[in-house]
């Protein structure tokens, strides 16, 4: 079994910047990701983290604003958000994928609750 605990989603203004982690316990998987759902919207692939090679994987509408990391010491999952815009507000979900890497809700197998972030203009 695996758990995955998101954490630091909060209001911000437009153009602030948030950190969300994501605690996992459990058996370490090969890829961690970040997902989102807008209110009214489907859930959308954000970034990805593939552990074996420390590649890592963004959605066009964040790339260059957010970045996905870990820590080596703990089983802990990052997502740093800079530059952050209304369109970003969303409950932001922490996915893991036992083997390989993949962009798809239905490709991952295990899911946090989600921790909603608001970007305020």
């Amino acid at each position: 079994q695996v758990q995955l605990v998101e954490s630091g989603g909060e209001l911000v203004q437009a153009g602030g910047s948030l950190r969300l982690s994501c605690a996992a316990s459990g058996r370490t998987c090969s890829s961690y990701a970040w997902f989102r759902q807008a209110p009214g919207k489907e859930r959308e692939f954000v970034a990805a983290f593939h552990w074996s090679g420390g590649n890592t994987y963004y959605a066009d509408s964040v790339k260059g604003r957010f970045t996905i990391s870990r820590d080596n010491a703990k089983t802990t999952v990052y997502l740093q958000m800079d530059s952050l815009k209304p369109e970003d507000t969303a409950v932001y979900y922490c996915a893991a994928k036992w083997s390989g890497v993949a962009f798809g809700v239905g490709e991952y197998d295990y899911w946090g609750q989600g921790t909603q972030v608001t970007v305020s203009s």
